[in-house]
């Protein structure tokens, strides 16, 4: 007998079979490539969290892109993606000519008469960006006259962006401004965690090079509400034959926190953990603890070691609390003044690790983080403390 195949995917960037509470996001998108070129929501920026579904979103927009046909560039802004960009266009030239040859092939088309086509010219290593851009786009918009179709465009979506590529990103965002400006039709959605974007949307004594991310569409994702991750559990499950007792399933949502990737994890164990055709409040309790376990290992620990010592010993010094941390109460336990470590809540809350909880109180952000420091962090933190001084 085959075993069932469990419908969660509980792997950082993949898609999950209902991307909960992202459907305004998607329906922007689409609509800025029905509109055509200038549309706002062309050029995207998404940030957030980890695991709050930035990369499920960019696939999402990759979808929606090739079921209108559009060319699609996916790449990860890691070293030389611009030079890969180019790389890429040239094997979809030569892909979209052979393409366009077969179709025209035997066609009479009026007004045109013997319709011949260069071959593409072979990669040119000094090629710009801009110019392998500039003649994919032109050759392109030749093809949708010849054959009298609506317009092709090309979608580039960038992952991970990193204010430690910033040379790449002034010149990969410059030639899209470029383009922009021509009226190229061409869209691009760019995804990072706050701390590695946020840098490049800073100015520079008034000049910031990077202008076009500031003037992109800015996707904020967060947490999700608890309907939409009670349809995240409910749906993948009864579609594969399964069920949710009523404890079951309400346990779940709120183990899950509104938090998309623990969703999935959540969702994953439980699948496992079923009683037969049934997932029980019993197989909740069971998962929860390895779903969290995993987000620490894959969330939370990545999170951390983004941080310099002394933000992860304000965490540590929130983690203390059950609850919403007094900001008194966490300079105490750092033995430091107010101004000191009211610089380090503002660098946290614009890392979206930790949000405001009222006058003087902050609370962190993602699910289980408290559980995770007092478990790993908390009395190494602490304990080198005195660093602070230094």
């Amino acid at each position: 007998m085959n075993r069932p195949q469990n419908p969660f995917r509980a792997t950082l960037g993949s898609t999950p079979p209902y991307l909960a509470g992202r459907e305004d996001e998607i329906e922007d998108f689409e609509n800025a490539l029905d509109d055509g070129p200038g549309s706002h929501e062309r050029i995207s920026l998404i940030t957030g969290l980890r695991g709050v579904g930035k990369t499920a979103l960019l696939n999402a927009f990759e979808s929606k892109a090739r079921e209108r046909s559009w060319w699609v560039i996916s790449e990860t802004a890691t070293k030389g993606f611009t030079e890969r960009i180019i790389e890429a266009l040239y094997r979809m030239s030569d892909e979209g000519s052979e393409t366009h040859k077969k179709k025209i092939s035997g066609i009479g088309i009026p007004a045109v008469g013997s319709v011949q086509f260069e071959n593409v010219v072979q990669y040119q290593p000094k090629v710009t960006l801009r110019s392998a851009l500039t003649e994919f786009l032109e050759r392109q918009e030749e093809r949708d006259r010849a054959l009298n179709q609506s317009p092709v465009g090309l979608l580039i979506t960038l992952d991970e962006l990193h204010y430690h590529r910033r040379e790449e990103a002034i010149e990969f965002g410059t030639v899209i401004q470029h383009l922009v400006r021509e009226d190229r039709n061409v869209a691009v959605a760019i995804a990072g965690i706050p701390q590695s974007i946020k840098p490049l949307l800073a100015s520079d004594e008034g000049k910031n090079p990077v202008t076009f991310l500031r003037r992109a569409n800015r996707i904020d994702l967060g947490l999700i509400d608890g309907q939409d991750v009670r349809r995240a559990l409910k749906d993948p499950i009864e579609d594969a034959g399964f069920t949710w007792s009523v404890e079951g399933l309400d346990a779940a949502v709120e183990a899950c926190g509104g938090y998309p990737f623990l969703i999935q994890l959540i969702g994953q164990q439980c699948f496992r953990e079923r009683e037969g055709e049934v997932i029980t409040e019993g197989s909740v309790a069971k998962a929860a603890v390895v779903a969290r376990r995993k987000l620490g290992q894959l969330v939370h620990e990545s999170a951390l070691a983004d941080l310099s010592a002394v933000d992860r010993t304000f965490l540590a010094a929130m983690a203390v609390d059950d609850g919403p941390s007094s900001m008194s109460d966490i300079a105490q336990r750092m033995e430091a003044n107010a101004q000191y470590v009211g610089n380090y809540r503002r660098r946290l809350i614009d890392a979206e690790l930790i949000t405001s909880a009222g006058y003087g109180f902050v609370d962190f952000e993602l699910p289980y983080m408290r559980d995770y420091l007092r478990k790993h962090v908390v009395v190494d933190a602490l304990s080198r403390r005195d660093d602070l001084k230094n």
